[in-house]
């Protein structure tokens, strides 16, 4: 068991996120659901908490109500290993209801954040050269999506 797990608060849709979630990621499973008793509030037998794991990470959604949303304040970062895996990530996160945000970062149908990132980044960012990590920075900082092919083009340009 993993000692800290981030719990997720949701009005109501727990579960329609754990699964969305699950779909995305590889080694990814409900490890626990616990239901609202009679005692309430919530309806019998609905969804409290799902814990879940997300790629080797676990996690709890709680279906708390609608006194709490996300904010930017907390977000996922997702390495990705290139470009393809940045564009679907992009494209089902932002899809029915998500919005895309900039320099990589979205919010997803919930309102979750979630910053993906293509591994080059990190690796460009970091370069020696501190006039080709400031071309790729000032690319970056123009995009929505991150172009992997554009921060290259931004490195090599002189």
């Amino acid at each position: 068991m993993q000692k800290i797990r981030p719990c997720l608060w949701f009005d109501g849709k727990a579960e329609e996120a754990v699964t969305f979630y699950r779909s995305l990621f590889p080694d990814s499973e409900v490890l626990e659901v616990q239901r609202w008793g009679k005692e309430g509030p919530g309806e019998p037998g609905s969804v409290l908490t799902m814990t879940f794991r997300l790629a080797g990470t676990e996690y709890m959604a709680l279906n708390g109500g609608p006194q709490f949303t996300f904010n930017e304040a907390v977000s996922f970062s997702v390495d990705c290993a290139d470009q393809a895996e940045v564009d679907h990530l992009w494209e089902r996160l932002t899809a029915d209801g998500g919005e895309p945000g900039p320099c990589g970062w979205l919010k997803d149908r919930f309102g979750l954040s979630w910053q993906i990132v293509p591994r080059r980044l990190p690796e460009l960012l970091a370069d020696p050269d501190a006039e080709r990590a400031s071309r790729v920075m000032a690319a970056m900082m123009k995009m929505h999506k991150i172009e992997v092919a554009e921060l290259e083009e931004a490195a090599a340009s002189a």
